[in-house]
């Protein structure tokens, strides 16, 4: 969604990311979310991964402000979502797209966890968030770029007290196993297997490369469903804010909807596309997924 609004036009520069479209734009995230419908996309993401009561508070602004704008998300994917069905008569489902604590630093702390915060602060930033959007009419909450199993705890601890909800919960990975703090993922996914809120366990914003082992490692330690979006392929250098090449080569839209299919393969219930990914991606997964191509 970040990067398609930026591709768009739209100053995304921020500390809210793409959040700040909210304000300025909010028609532009709708005419996104119709894309990506009109892609193939099952599921859209809404455009709240950076909103967070600090950080609008680090603007200035109210925890009043930070609830509307979780709730305008909402409002605006489920706005695109009712048209696009209207219009195609296929159903999709929203999700609302909530961030790591890291995110809301925008130091790119969520690329590797280490925060200091203590664990009950942790939980009850998730909570805040969490209370807000269990009041609206979105389908379920992707908990995303998850970096750590503390913070993956901490997530379980805030969902219980909402009972309500359910949730999958992504981690970003730093290799073929490891979290981006250094966690097994394995380890992450147990945790995950005894919250009975967490409807599926998923890998995002981690290089396409990583995606099948990580796979291999999810399904060794559970039994729930395995979302993976990976992104592009490039590299996010947190120092000029900005996306580099990756020395591993690019991950072209055919490139990535041939990896999708290994991906299915290996045991993925859902494929996706994380920061640099377009709609072009997302046509391509739904073109090349293996019960529409034959082997």
């Amino acid at each position: 969604m970040a990067s398609e609004l930026e591709r768009r036009g739209c100053d995304i520069s921020g500390p809210l990311w793409s959040a700040h479209v909210l304000d300025s734009s909010p028609g532009a995230v709708k005419q996104v979310h119709l894309d990506y419908l009109r892609a193939g996309a099952d599921c859209i993401s809404t455009v709240s991964y950076q909103v967070s009561n600090l950080g609008y508070a680090e603007l200035g602004r109210s925890t009043d402000d930070a609830s509307h704008a979780l709730r305008q998300s909402v409002e605006i994917a489920l706005a695109a979502r009712d048209e696009y069905r209207d219009e195609s008569g296929r159903i999709a489902f929203v999700a609302v797209s909530l961030g790591p604590y890291g995110a809301a630093l925008h130091n790119g702390a969520e690329f590797h966890g280490r925060y200091d915060i203590a664990f009950d602060d942790l939980v009850q930033f998730h909570r805040e968030r969490l209370a807000v959007v269990v009041e609206t009419e979105a389908d379920l909450i992707a908990l995303e770029t998850v970096p750590s199993l503390e913070e993956a705890r901490a997530i379980t601890v805030a969902l219980a007290q909402l009972p309500s909800i359910a949730a999958w919960v992504s981690f970003t990975c730093r290799d073929e196993s490891r979290t981006a703090h250094g966690e097994p993922i394995a380890e992450c996914a147990a945790l995950l297997q005894t919250a009975p809120q967490v409807v599926a366990v998923g890998v995002n914003c981690t290089q396409p490369r990583f995606i099948g082992p990580l796979i291999g490692e999810i399904r060794s330690a559970s039994h729930k469903p395995i979302f993976v979006y990976p992104n592009s392929g490039e590299l996010w250098d947190a120092q000029s804010r900005s996306w580099k090449d990756s020395p591993y080569g690019p991950s072209d839209v055919d490139a990535y909807a041939r990896q999708a299919r290994a991906w299915y393969a290996a045991g993925a219930h859902a494929v996706g596309g994380c920061c640099r990914t377009t709609p072009a991606h997302i046509r391509a997964i739904r073109e090349n997924h293996p019960a529409l191509v034959p082997e």
